[in-house]
């Protein structure tokens, strides 16, 4: 029997589009899912939004929706993301969906009711309380100080720095993120979960230690069992009962037996995998005319049960989701898969508010081709738990050079020879060389499975371009292109010609699931199946060659990372809200730099000698600056281009003989409209609707042309 796998990835919270972070993700486990697949595995690989709490009801109530009507715009605009980068998902469904709320139901009731002593505790706790919004405040809706490292601005149930869990009340210097107002401590019944229980702490210490986890996630979760000394001298006690309760006005699953209680968004979340695999198995039956069998499904004792998530939270999966299962008699993950999170040109974290994401619907609507983001992705990412950083220069070098050069030239250097000399057929006399060759590649091809099933990606595609790079030292050694030029060696011609076709059949069929799209192309083409991961015999015949792939240029790479106006950086109206109320200017003040850092910006002042509006914009006015700069050989002044956008604010001849503040050594970059030579100062308000406005600098009289400021 093939093996039986049940996949998933983690839930995206239904207020916002994908964001570049949630595509890393779904890339890594469905190249898992299509190498599985390719092995001969039965694999159901599901998702689902997840759709409650307390941020999607407050910004629902914002955008005057209902929740329902929130998630389902939300929902609405998934499939864009998911069919645009090729992801093979077999359901999608929502944890408000019906299957949701009867098995978190049915899985408290279990905790409940257990015969050797229940799992749930009902207890009286002081709740944070916003007197202004009047209503208990959502841990994620408080934030201050961590109470174990000391970090500013964390949350109220986790730190996103040390990753310790604590209570709200725990945190130091407390406010409400919705009013900014200290909150206030008022008691109300909640209902935990006994994570403390001797039985939950013996099964999570084995389970989590047996060697499954990545043993850097391990060494992680280690700690939070013994009771420890923090550097601040704090102590740590090991594990702690989990709150599982929040009090309405709640967008949730009620509690059974208990009007007015609602589960915490992070019971039921991870209960939205059981359910839409439940969803997909009960549809599927449908279709086939006979009753669903999701109880006997999971009583399977061969099925492998796989999580794929963020290093951020790594708690509920590992801690809470798995004794959950246990402890309500269901079976336990096989193992939880721990990635990384994705910076951005060498280190940066992704900001919305600053510019530096990476938008997923952007890269598609400039017709970059979602492959390259997989391949990219997939030569970075390895079995660790590491951060992965996207490179604009390093993806463009490794999808044109490997790609393009190394691996689609080996079949357009052949497939022209073979159609006009040869009617497009092969030969399998591939000589001695040839043989050894394709012999050698298609021999690697149980060393990158390893690879692809203990999720090496990296390791993987580095070993395919060793092998590209091998047959094309065969073209180079055998030169195709001279053999083409006399007749009397068209033997050799269709011996060279069909090794490449074949040893490029293989290639892709390793590549594929990476390069679906492409594998898909390429089985047209050769006429050999690219859905299995081995096939036997060898390709007899092409169709004519169609190109597979374009190369990456400078000019797409620049608009992926052209800055966007400020409010579509923000992507739920909850964010711009607390963006707008909580940071001045809308944003956040940048990372710490040292003096060195800010002294390699030269700030000059500039006069302003001429401004003009400029023809097919409507935001730009051309800048004739001089930055006292001298003359030149003709003894006129040295005078500067600049473009800017502040036509919205300014008439060209009110800025004329004004002085301003000029970004001097900033590189020259070529716009539509000319070069604009560096960049004048101005200000504005993150949200330049709310807050409209773009105000120039313009210095005290007094400065003259050519100061520096600093």
């Amino acid at each position: 029997m093939p093996r039986q796998l049940f996949v998933t990835t983690a839930l995206p919270y239904a207020n916002a589009g994908f964001h570049i972070g949630h595509m890393m993700e779904y890339i890594q486990a469905d190249t898992w899912v299509r190498f599985q697949r390719m092995q001969g595995v039965s694999v159901d690989f599901v998702c689902a939004d997840d759709t409650h709490g307390a941020p999607i009801m407050i910004a629902a109530e914002k955008a005057g929706k209902t929740p329902q009507q929130f998630v389902a715009d939300i929902a609405a605009g998934r499939k864009q993301y998911l069919d645009g980068f090729q992801i093979s998902f077999d359901n999608w469904h929502s944890t408000d969906a019906p299957e949701n709320h009867d098995l978190a139901r049915q899985i408290y009731r279990d905790l409940r009711d257990r015969a050797d002593g229940s799992l749930i505790e009902v207890r009286s706790v002081e709740q944070f309380f916003d007197p202004e919004k009047n209503m208990f405040l959502p841990d994620r809706y408080i934030k201050g100080e961590c109470p174990k490292c000391h970090s500013k601005d964390q949350y109220g149930d986790n730190c996103e720095v040390c990753g310790s869990v604590y209570s709200p009340t725990d945190l130091i210097n407390p406010f409400s993120v919705l009013s900014g107002a200290k909150p206030e401590l008022k008691s109300s019944e909640h209902f935990f979960f006994k994570l403390s229980d001797p039985r939950c702490v013996e099964f999570l210490e084995k389970w989590t230690q047996d060697g499954k986890l990545q043993p850097e996630v391990a060494n992680k979760i280690k700690e939070w069992f013994s009771v420890r000394t923090n550097p601040d001298g704090s102590k740590s006690e090991g594990l702690g009962d989990w709150d599982i309760s929040r009090d309405a006005p709640y967008f949730g699953i009620e509690i059974p037996d208990a009007p007015g209680k609602y589960f915490y968004v992070w019971l039921d979340a991870p209960v939205g995998y059981l359910a839409s695999l439940k969803n997909l198995l009960t549809k599927r039956a449908a279709l086939e005319g006979r009753s669903p069998d999701f109880d006997a499904y999971m009583a399977n004792p061969e099925l492998e049960q796989y999580h794929f998530i963020g290093k951020d939270i790594v708690t509920f999966h590992t801690l809470f989701w798995p004794a959950m299962l246990k402890f309500s008699g269901r079976k336990t993950p096989d193992n939880v898969f721990v990635h990384g999170f994705l910076t951005v040109n060498n280190g940066e974290k992704m900001s919305k508010s600053r510019g530096t994401g990476l938008n997923p619907l952007k890269y598609l609507s400039l017709g970059m081709n979602p492959e390259w983001l997989r391949y990219y992705l997939a030569a970075k990412l390895s079995a660790r738990n590491e951060d992965i950083d996207f490179n604009a220069d390093d993806f463009m070098a490794r999808v044109n050079s490997d790609l393009i050069g190394k691996y689609v030239n080996i079949a357009s250097r052949a497939a022209g020879f073979l159609t006009k000399r040869f009617d497009g057929k092969l030969t399998s006399d591939f000589g001695a060389a040839g043989s050894a060759l394709l012999a050698d590649v298609r021999g690697a091809g149980d060393a990158i499975a390893q690879m692809y099933e203990s999720r090496e990606f990296g390791k993987a595609t580095r070993e395919i371009m060793l092998l590209a790079d091998k047959v094309n030292a065969y073209v180079d050694q055998n030169k195709p292109w001279d053999l083409a030029k006399d007749v009397t060696h068209n033997q050799a011609l269709h011996q060279v010609c069909s090794v490449l076709i074949n040893t490029f059949a293989v290639l892709t069929r390793y590549l594929a699931p990476v390069l679906p799209g492409l594998a898909s192309a390429v089985q047209g083409f050769v006429g050999s199946d690219m859905t299995r991961w081995q096939v036997a015999g060898d390709v007899q015949a092409i169709t004519p060659y169609q190109h597979l792939m374009q190369r990456v240029t400078p000019e797409q790479l620049d608009a992926l990372f052209e800055p966007k106006e400020p409010l579509a950086l923000v992507e739920s109206a909850q964010e711009a809200t607390e963006l707008i109320a909580n940071i001045p200017g809308g944003e956040a003040i940048a990372p710490v730099v040292t003096i060195d850092d800010f002294a390699k910006i030269d700030l000059r002042i500039a006069k302003i000698v001429n401004c003009e509006a400029v023809e097919g914009s409507t935001k730009l006015l051309r800048l004739t600056l001089d930055a006292g700069e001298g003359s030149d050989s003709q003894g006129q002044p040295i005078l500067r281009n600049v473009f800017s956008g502040i036509a919205s604010m300014y008439k060209p001849e009110d800025l004329v003989g004004q002085l301003t503040v000029l970004v001097a050594n900033l590189a020259p970059r070529k716009m539509k409209f000319g070069i604009s030579e560096g960049m004048v100062l101005a200000a504005s308000h993150a949200d330049g609707k709310a807050q409209p406005g773009i105000y120039i600098l313009n210095p005290w009289p007094g400065a003259q042309p050519g100061m520096r400021i600093g």
